[in-house]
């Protein structure tokens, strides 16, 4: 398969996920949208790795998984408070910090 098609489903997929962060408005889709964004950056990083024959996008992937990661444990934990001081997963209602 021709890299250039990774590419055009990266780019696709990081479309998908940057639609559902602006339109969404409840926290776990938006959550998930920026999950597909992640994820499309790395397939457009693992693919212009294999292009150029080096490895140096291969590890910017892996440190892209582990950012990705970290973002799960804290950004599911806000949710998770937030949804218990507001019986809400409402971005709208979360646009203030305070309870």
């Amino acid at each position: 398969m021709n890299p250039v098609n990774y590419l055009y489903l990266a780019a696709l997929l990081f479309t998908i996920g940057a639609t559902g962060v602006l339109i969404r408005r409840n926290a776990i889709v938006v959550f998930m949208c920026v999950e597909l964004m992640l994820n499309a950056c790395n397939l457009a990083f693992v693919t212009f790795s294999r292009m150029h024959g080096n490895l140096d996008g291969q590890i910017i992937a892996f440190f892209t998984m582990v950012v990705a990661a970290a973002e799960v444990v804290v950004g599911l934990a806000i949710i998770v408070s937030v949804f218990r001081a507001r019986h809400s997963a409402s971005v709208d209602d979360a646009s203030l910090m305070k309870l």
